[in-house]
């Protein structure tokens, strides 16, 4: 059971990734971490942690994950609109990032958030596969 109270914005990014590699089926089975940093140095503004990836091979980035002292937050490239209305769906907060083009910001709070954000992470998944 994940401590609702892990609340250090590395250790929460970690967690995430663990749960995209822990699924070998599904849309979850065929995303992948990419480029992650053996170690991240916690920023106010958020450091690059990793990205996540449509598949191992032509490495489209689904989102990025970054890490701040006390939280991380998924930074969504695809499917903007898809993730934003997941993760109000999740309870999460969520903004839009306003960069062309757009991205939507998903927010960690703590280990409890994990699993929200990973549905929001497959309902992204989803959405690439159907729109092919």
């Amino acid at each position: 059971m994940v401590d609702e109270e892990l609340s250090d914005g590395e250790r929460v990014a970690r967690l995430l990734s663990s749960e995209v590699h822990g699924h070998e089926r599904g849309v979850l089975g065929r995303l992948s971490v990419a480029d992650a940093r053996e170690t991240v140095e916690p920023s106010e503004q958020g450091a690059f942690a990793y990205a996540v990836v449509a598949d191992a091979e032509d490495e489209r980035r689904l989102a990025e994950v970054y890490v701040h002292p006390d939280r991380s937050h998924v930074e969504f490239r695809a499917e903007v609109r898809t993730a934003a209305e997941a993760g109000h769906r999740a309870g999460l907060r969520v903004r839009p990032k306003a960069v062309e083009p757009p991205r939507t910001l998903v927010f960690v709070e703590n280990g409890a958030e994990v699993k929200p954000a990973l549905r929001v992470v497959r309902a992204v998944g989803e959405a690439v596969e159907e729109s092919g």
